[in-house]
């Protein structure tokens, strides 16, 4: 092939396949989830059985959320005061508890994120409509990673993957997150809610 018609046809080529953007950039990642204290959406959560839940996310930064399930789950997950709590609603027993440093999700409930810190990010990506980001905690790997899908324009975070030590995944898909509302310490307040439920 004559060297024209070569690059004529390399040309049509590499117009007929498309170009994915480069990902949006740690920093900018991290000032979108620094940019809000407070932040609620409906959320579908797939479980790693394949069952899947509904229900209501709060998020108040640093350190607390809160994951009110819907009906027939009626469950409730709490994180607060450096730990997570599973309310159960047929159980009459205390909450199950464990540290939420040992939970990849304390990653972006931190009082400044910083994505771009050494280690931490182990996956940065862009697929065309999305970024994908896969986190660890850099001094403790083995607590799993938190896989962050945000929307490119205007950056959102749509979805998030929860991987934990045994390699069994969870899934929260996001609705519209909105930002910037009033939310009580009463909602992430893991002795009073305990000290509630026992008086029931």
């Amino acid at each position: 092939m004559k060297p024209l018609r070569l690059s004529l046809a390399l040309a049509a080529l590499l117009a007929a396949t498309p170009v994915l953007a480069d990902p949006i950039p740690l920093s900018s990642l991290s000032a979108y989830l620094n940019s809000f204290e407070t932040a609620q959406a409906d959320f579908t959560q797939i479980n790693a059985d394949g069952s899947i839940s509904t229900g209501v996310l709060s998020i108040k930064r640093p350190g607390r959320a809160r994951f009110e399930y819907a009906p027939p789950d009626k469950a409730l997950v709490m994180a607060g005061g450096g730990q997570v709590a599973v309310f159960d609603e047929k159980s009459n027993q205390p909450p199950e508890q464990y540290p939420l440093k040992r939970t990849p999700l304390n990653l972006i409930l931190e009082r400044q994120v910083d994505l771009g810190r050494a280690r931490m990010v182990v996956g940065h990506e862009e697929d065309g409509s999305s970024t994908r980001v896969v986190a660890q905690d850099p001094e403790h790997p083995e607590y799993g990673t938190i896989t962050l899908v945000f929307t490119n324009e205007p950056i959102e975070l749509r979805q998030w993957i929860v991987t934990d030590e045994t390699g069994s995944q969870t899934t929260v898909v996001l609705g519209e997150l909105k930002t910037g509302m009033p939310l009580g310490a009463r909602l992430f307040n893991i002795i009073q809610e305990t000290n509630d439920r026992m008086r029931h």
